[in-house]
């Protein structure tokens, strides 16, 4: 059964006075969902230093303070559904998903909302990014602050033992970065998710994602335009980089998430490539299936 965005309450003023300040200038629908993201984070068992982060530098204060126009764009914007929330298992769990997006991974950070908003008890996902991003001006530490982490086994393994969530694209950026004419057709998957699911015995949830190749149309994936940002490629859409900034933010498209049953493999993280792949085309068939019945359900871009 779809789940949408639950309905916004007032709840108990938060214990710290300065968000709580902040929750008054901001107006009534908005205030309480701050007050919600700040309930929903407390409620995630976090292992914290004296500086307040994690080991990987997660920092809930700092996602509380900064979550809101993401959680404000999943509930108005991209009016996200989701079906299927409650096959997430608790303990750790890879999800993985399709990618696009072009200009920014909203498909990552409305699946992490969703989690955090709509999952019973709430979850914190981790991202795996791609090697270059730390190397972007800035975004570094608002990538680790936010609970992303550079995308190398042995990050994932330790957030693994932790009991974490992990979402991860396979796709990578020949997913996220593609023309319009390429939408919704998977793109090569790596097969590094598999050896580690195996390896740390965890269930794989697949999730499809409609809505993220609308969000921000590519015209081309011009590999000129990625050296000047540092990245492998990059894209030029309706709006980037005619825009400038402003060319970053989604069309008003609705997006839908499903989660497919968890699926467990069984085996040897070091057997050969094809049977790998086998496992890995079973995750992909998975998530083909959850993007077909996300693409029938829906009327238009914008319904």
């Amino acid at each position: 059964m779809a789940r949408r965005g639950r309905a916004l309450v007032p709840r108990a003023p938060a214990r710290d006075a300065g968000s709580g300040l902040a929750r008054r200038l901001l107006p009534p629908p908005l205030a309480a969902l701050q007050r919600e993201i700040e309930e929903r984070l407390a409620a995630i068992p976090t292992t914290l230093n004296e500086y307040g982060v994690d080991p990987f530098g997660f920092d809930p204060r700092y996602a509380a303070a900064t979550l809101l126009p993401m959680a404000a764009l999943y509930r108005w914007w991209l009016r996200v559904e989701t079906h299927g929330i409650e096959r997430v298992p608790a303990g750790r769990v890879l999800l993985i998903a399709n990618h696009a997006g072009n200009t920014f991974a909203y498909d990552g950070a409305m699946l992490a909302m969703a989690m955090l908003l709509e999952a019973e008890p709430p979850r914190a996902v981790r991202a795996m990014g791609e090697y270059y991003l730390p190397t972007i001006p800035f975004f570094s530490t608002f990538m680790h602050r936010m609970g992303s982490v550079v995308g190398t086994p042995e990050n994932c393994i330790q957030l693994l033992e932790r009991g974490e969530a992990i979402m991860v694209f396979p796709e990578g950026e020949r997913g996220f970065v593609k023309t319009f004419g390429q939408r919704y057709q998977l793109q090569r998957f790596g097969t590094g998710f598999v050896r580690l699911a195996l390896e740390t015995d965890t269930p794989i949830v697949p999730v499809g994602i409609v809505g993220a190749e609308e969000q921000s149309p590519g015209l081309v994936r011009s590999r000129w335009l990625g050296r000047l940002i540092g990245a492998p490629v990059a894209p030029i859409t309706l709006t980037f980089p005619w825009l400038g900034p402003a060319g970053m933010l989604p069309l008003p498209v609705k997006f839908r998430i499903r989660f497919g049953e968890p699926i467990r493999f069984e085996g040897d993280p070091c057997e050969e490539d094809a049977e790998i792949e086998r496992k890995v085309e079973r995750v992909k068939r998975a998530i083909r299936q959850l993007i077909d019945e996300g693409l029938a359900e829906r009327r238009g871009w914008f319904r």
